[in-house]
C-alpha cells in the first residue's frame, strides 16, 4: 500500500501560480503510476494529470493542458503538479492518488491523499 500527502494548496490571484506536492510512503513509489484530480464545491471529482512510473509519459485534462506540468521526483518519493496561469475555475480540492497499473491514467486510482485547497481569486 501507499501513503500519499499532499501540500502546496493556498489562495493566490488570477493568473498566478502554485506547486503542488505529494509525498508518498509505503511501497516504492517508483512501482506506481501517479496522478492528481480535484474536486470543486458541488461538483464531481474530476482528473487533471498522470504521469508513469519512468515519468517518461505524461497526461492532462483538456481543462488544464498547457497551463499544468505534473513531474516526479522517484529519489524523494514525490510528486508535484505545477500549476500557471490559474484560473478561478481551477478553485477546488486537489488530490494526489496512485496505482499499481500505467494505462487508463484517468481512472481507477487504488490510493489517495487526503486533498489540499486551492483558491484562485479574480
Amino acid at each position: 500500500q501507499v501513503q500519499l500527502v499532499e501540500s502546496g494548496g493556498g489562495l493566490v490571484q488570477a493568473g498566478g501560480s502554485l506547486r503542488l506536492s505529494c509525498a508518498a510512503s509505503g511501497r516504492t513509489f517508483s512501482s506506481y503510476t501517479m496522478g492528481w484530480f480535484r474536486q470543486a464545491p458541488g461538483k464531481d471529482r474530476e482528473f487533471v494529470a498522470a504521469i508513469v512510473r519512468s515519468g517518461t509519459s505524461t497526461y492532462y485534462a483538456d481543462s488544464v493542458k498547457d497551463r499544468f506540468t505534473i513531474s516526479r521526483d522517484n529519489a524523494k518519493n514525490t510528486v508535484y503538479l505545477q500549476m500557471n496561469s490559474l484560473k478561478p475555475e481551477d478553485t477546488a480540492a486537489y488530490y494526489c492518488a496512485a496505482k499499481s497499473r500505467y494505462w487508463d491514467l484517468s481512472r481507477n486510482y487504488d490510493y489517495w491523499g487526503q486533498g489540499t485547497q486551492v483558491t484562485v481569486s479574480s
